[in-house]
């Protein structure tokens, strides 16, 4: 076997190259070899060819069609997709747990976050809860601007000055003078939603909370990124007294006060089912329960749809073991075989009736189609939540933070959402992190082992508020330390039954690459600095630094334990169980990388200037080869 070296990308995901790969395997005559402006070789599209593929289902230029457009919305859609070099550096002091916790907390504006976080967590979040701002003529937007080049943008984004402020202003205030009121704030939105369902898993949901001034727009920018088949829900939550507010009161209108707001529910693919979906006593208006309704009358117009499917005759009541069952083989059903049969020729390979088939012989809303749906013993929710404030009225971590979302909401949104208890739940708008105390508590109260990842712009704090006189500098301080006080809190009310439970996290915080400019670009490189580079890693990083890169590149979840060995005398990473080792001291030897190589990694990484010879890295091929028989180890350089 012939062991290379595999140069590591220590880039975020290429979107685009990834679509046009996508294309090449379909259609590969539609695909050309080019040399694009930089004078490297690569593959574009020939929508010549591309476009008489698909000649009776493409649009022509100026057809009428059913659009939804704003200015700059192409240049948001571009934004999405393109890659960063921008990295992730860890920040153990200001962690908790840090060697043994599995939720993050980052630091940075979260378009390039999710960009960051893109291939390693490709597929894998189960749930997405997000408060954005709600553009309601005094809010903040992200001021991500579409007239800088690409280079400029990253050199601008994720920098820290010695107090750990960003180096430019990364929000804008949007009010209604603005020309571009609601365009600024849909090219703020567009890409970041754009760049989340990506890493949705095929199950997944995303939960978004919003008030009247953006709905209608955040609900077709939702039904282009998500698709309108996967619309599920518009959660109804009550606005507590305080924040009561008429929506034309400015302009002398006389109106209402608006005394509630929105949760939009949009799932990956039909693959989502709601879990939670059953109460088990029907009240018109509830006490810290939930609505819900059942008349004992059967007719279409007596269920509610929250499943993303409908029964066609009205909910229907059966055991709690069977409505299990049902919904257990609905959800094998959709995991295994949704794909390439329907659900009635499912039934009728595998023998499974546990549910219930609606026929209507052409009569009624529903035309004849067949309806399959769990029974239930008890009513399905409805989508009227009021019961619950969307923020808190008492805070429960005493912390100044106006309008701290309501943990009992996002508690409820999670238990929607979930078929497991280790499900990874992002929230990418944190705020006060009151996402992260939710999954404590929930994990606390069902020894569940969920994971969070929070991620939070270091908007600094103003300078006559309450939180800038307590000595928070910027709202992650507020964030990080109301994870800190409600994982304590949370323990202290669980008292002994704390085994496994998890209130630590890990900080890191979004910065330029552990690499030189030469790493990327090396024909544009200066060759004046060669005399002062001695490798291509900047002289500043630590080895974690480093780590954390490389954890990215290799896809590992940044979650994952770390342990540091000594091994031939040289201080080496243990990521998962040795599934990765990092080897980034001098004067590595082959005794260094034989030993490191008789651990059976899965990915071997040592820095090319490591080497203590050039011998050492001739005779990598020939140690690693030697151990191939038992696993096949893939090495890295850097």
């Amino acid at each position: 076997m012939n062991y290379k070296f595999q140069k590591l990308r220590m880039t975020s995901r290429d979107v685009v190259g990834g679509n046009v790969e996508k294309i090449a395997a379909l259609f590969p005559h539609c695909v050309a070899e080019r040399i694009d402006e930089n004078g490297h070789p690569g593959l574009a599209i020939d929508f010549d060819k591309l476009r008489a593929e698909l000649s009776d289902d493409v649009l022509c230029d100026g057809e009428e069609r059913y659009q939804f457009t704003w200015p700059d919305k192409r240049a948001a859609s571009r934004l999405a997709n393109e890659p960063t070099t921008l990295t992730l550096r860890p920040c153990r002091e200001e962690s908790v747990n840090f060697d043994t916790t599995e939720n993050l907390y980052i630091e940075g504006d979260n378009l390039d976050v999710l960009k960051v976080l893109r291939e390693t967590y490709l597929g894998r979040v189960k749930m997405i809860y997000i408060d954005p701002p709600y553009n309601t003529g005094n809010d903040f937007v992200y001021n991500d601007d579409f007239a800088q080049g690409k280079e400029d943008f990253e050199q601008n984004s994720g920098l820290y000055d010695a107090e750990g402020n960003q180096t430019i202003d990364p929000m804008q205030r949007n009010t209604e003078a603005n020309g571009r009121f609601h365009t600024d704030w849909l090219n703020m939105i567009y890409p970041r939603l754009k760049v989340a369902r990506d890493l949705l898993s095929d199950d997944g949901v995303i939960f978004i909370s919003i008030d009247d001034n953006e709905l209608e727009n955040l609900r077709r920018i939702c039904n282009e990124i998500f698709g309108a088949s996967n619309f599920r829900n518009t959660i109804l939550t009550r606005r507590r007294v305080k924040s009561l507010n008429s929506q034309f009161a400015d302009n002398g209108l006389q109106t209402l006060n608006v005394g509630f707001e929105y949760v939009l529910v949009y799932a990956k693919s039909k693959s989502f089912v709601m879990k939670a979906l059953r109460q088990k006593k029907a009240v018109a208006k509830t006490d810290g329960q939930w609505q819900g309704f059942w008349s004992n009358a059967d007719r279409p117009t007596m269920r509610y749809d929250v499943l993303g499917f409908t029964p066609a005759t009205g909910q229907w009541r059966s055991s709690k073991e069977k409505a299990d069952v049902a919904v257990a083989n609905y959800k094998k059903f959709v995991d295994e075989f949704s794909s390439y049969m329907t659900l009635e020729e499912y039934s009728a390979k595998t023998g499974i009736s546990d549910f219930i088939k609606r026929d209507l012989d052409g009569k009624g809303k529903n035309g004849g189609v067949y309806h399959w749906v769990p029974p239930t013993d008890s009513t399905l929710r409805t989508s009227n939540w009021t019961d619950i404030e969307v923020s808190q009225i008492i805070k429960e971590i005493d912390l100044p933070f106006d309008n701290p979302k309501n943990c009992a909401l996002i508690t409820e949104l999670i238990k929607l959402s979930e078929f497991s208890k280790t499900d990874i739940i992002l929230d990418f708008f944190s705020g006060s992190a009151t996402t992260a105390h939710a999954v404590m508590k929930l994990n606390a109260k069902d020894r569940g082992r969920r994971k969070f990842i929070m991620v939070q712009l270091p908007e600094v704090t103003d300078e006559k508020s309450e939180a800038r006189k307590a000595g928070y500098a910027n709202i992650c301080e507020i964030g990080k330390e109301r994870i800190r006080r409600a994982g304590k809190k949370v323990k202290a009310e669980a008292g002994k039954d704390t085994d496994g439970l998890d209130t630590g996290f890990r900080v890191l915080k979004l910065d330029s690459s552990n690499m030189e400019d030469v790493f990327y670009t090396p024909k544009t490189f200066d060759p004046a600095k060669l005399d002062r580079l001695e490798n291509n890693i900047k002289a500043d990083q630590s080895g974690e630094d480093l780590l954390f890169q490389i954890m990215l590149d290799l896809g590992i979840e940044l979650s994952a334990k770390i342990e540091r060995k000594k091994i031939a005398g040289k201080k080496v990473f243990s990521v998962d169980n040795d599934y990765l080792l990092a080897c980034f001291d001098t004067d590595v030897n082959e005794t260094t990388i034989e030993e490191m190589a008789k651990l059976l990694p899965t990915h071997l990484v040592i820095r090319d200037a490591s080497a203590a010879t050039d011998n050492v890295l001739d005779n990598f091929d020939q140690i690693i080869e030697s151990y191939s028989n038992e696993k096949k180890i893939t090495t890295h350089i850097l």
